[in-house]
């Protein structure tokens, strides 16, 4: 959903787009409307790709016929338009680096943070910024203690909570837990997703997002209010509910819109993120306390996505914010490459 619409702004003029798919295996393919095949899940006329972890490669992109490989392209920038793991994880971002390609988005340290909910958090209260209270357990901790845990987060958090997989994507995994059984219950499913997971305190908040762009100075939009049409903002309400309202700006006062802002852009350079992330806050209705809640690497770009919609409001359209992803890829390879990877003793 995201890749269409990016895809429907770039140049064709300007550059030669060559599409990537990835099966949730992990395997990737090319060939002609890649897009499209992959979203009627029908990959009989695609051909599998390989991009080596070689620097010496340049980027250049094969297709794989048994053991024989033929070049295709050389990638001057990668886009990556795709979410949860190995996707915004820093696994991808890794490869990449090994490959000594430009590509859009945090780097492996800004990806990995970002997208570990219960590091993150550790960073986060490291740098002064506020977050709600939480509790992390282990899948063989949650196999073997349930009984236990559930009576800790009854002792330990406010109700409801959230119960969340340590690494993914998307709201995937996610529950909002008022009872006994609802914590027993959140906790297994979360536990399928990843081996850790994180169960945080429930806020009366106001989901409040903000987008930031840039590497090394980065700026911020205005913020904007989620007003989720389900319980909270969930998978479904993200990508397939178009009923959930997107305030922008925020009905907030102006200390908290630079508030806010402020904190997004800290928090942005506290993980080392580059190009482009939303970052999301919770707002008390009770106390008007702000706490951050996650750094979202790789924001969705649909139509109904806010982190487009946030720039769109504070002055950059969504074609000139492809653009200046692209070119902050390139800046940020370019840094890269003034880095000395090798020393010789004197």
């Amino acid at each position: 959903m995201s890749a269409r619409s990016v895809l429907s702004v770039l140049d064709p003029q300007k550059y030669d787009v060559v599409e990537i798919g990835i099966t949730h295996q992990g395997a990737w393919f090319t060939g002609t409307n890649v897009l499209a095949a992959f979203e009627k899940n029908d990959l009989k006329n695609l051909v599998p790709a390989v991009l080596l972890p070689e620097p010496q490669q340049q980027g250049m992109l094969y297709t794989r016929d048994g053991a024989d490989l033929r070049p295709v392209a050389r990638l001057d920038v990668i886009f990556p338009v795709l979410h949860g793991t190995f996707g915004e994880d820093g696994t991808l971002q890794g490869m990449l680096e090994l490959a000594d390609v430009a590509y859009i988005g945090a780097g492996v340290l800004g990806a990995s943070v970002g997208m570990d909910k219960i590091l993150f958090k550790d960073v986060m209260r490291a740098n002064g910024i506020p977050v709600v209270d939480s509790l992390n357990f282990s899948r063989q901790q949650i196999r073997t203690e349930i009984e236990a845990i559930i009576a800790q987060i009854e002792k330990t958090l406010t109700f409801p909570v959230f119960i969340k997989p340590a690494n993914l994507g998307s709201s995937v995994g996610i529950t909002k837990c008022r009872t006994h059984s609802d914590v027993y219950e959140g906790l297994m499913e979360a536990a399928q997703f990843d081996r850790r997971v994180l169960v945080e305190s429930g806020v009366n908040g106001r989901e409040i997002e903000v987008s930031v762009l840039g590497n090394d100075a980065p700026i911020a939009s205005f913020a904007g209010e989620i007003r989720p049409a389900d319980d909270f903002y969930s998978y479904d309400a993200k990508y397939n509910n178009e009923s959930s309202e997107l305030l922008i700006p925020a009905p907030i006062d102006e200390a908290m819109m630079q508030k806010v802002r402020e904190i997004a852009v800290k928090a942005y350079t506290a993980i080392d993120c580059a190009g482009m992330a939303r970052v999301d806050f919770l707002l008390d209705r009770d106390t008007n306390q702000v706490y951050l809640n996650e750094v979202n690497t790789i924001p969705g770009f649909t139509k109904i996505s806010m982190y487009p919609k946030l720039w769109d409001a504070t002055g950059i359209k969504y074609p000139e914010l492809v653009q200046k992803l692209i070119d902050l890829a390139v800046e940020r390879k370019t840094d890269r490459d003034a880095t000395v990877r090798s020393y010789r003793s004197k």
